[in-house]
């Protein structure tokens, strides 16, 4: 496993001024994936922007685990449906 393009958890944690115990909670609901090497857990740096997202949602906007689930399945979802649009050659809407 390479770490050459990652950050350690801890390393994050002190960069963001955040708890270290967000970025796992993160992990576990399935809203962002920690690598694990040895005993240190390593976050990919195309994971950073997932993690502002989450950040600001949960710090600014005071939305909770289940509720950041929520919207990550809502987005997804009209992602999907843009693609599928896409596909078919329409028009997104603005």
């Amino acid at each position: 496993m390479e770490t050459q393009h990652s950050i350690t958890v801890e390393q994050c944690s002190q960069y963001y001024s955040i708890s270290s115990s967000f970025i796992f909670d993160l992990d576990e609901h399935g809203l962002i994936t920690l690598l694990r090497m040895e005993e240190e857990a390593y976050l990919d740096y195309d994971q950073l922007p997932l993690l502002e997202k989450y950040m600001r949602l949960h710090y600014d906007l005071q939305v909770n685990m289940e509720g950041l689930e929520a919207i990550s399945h809502l987005l997804e979802r009209v992602q999907l449906l843009h693609a599928t649009i896409r596909r078919l050659g329409g028009e997104i809407p603005q």
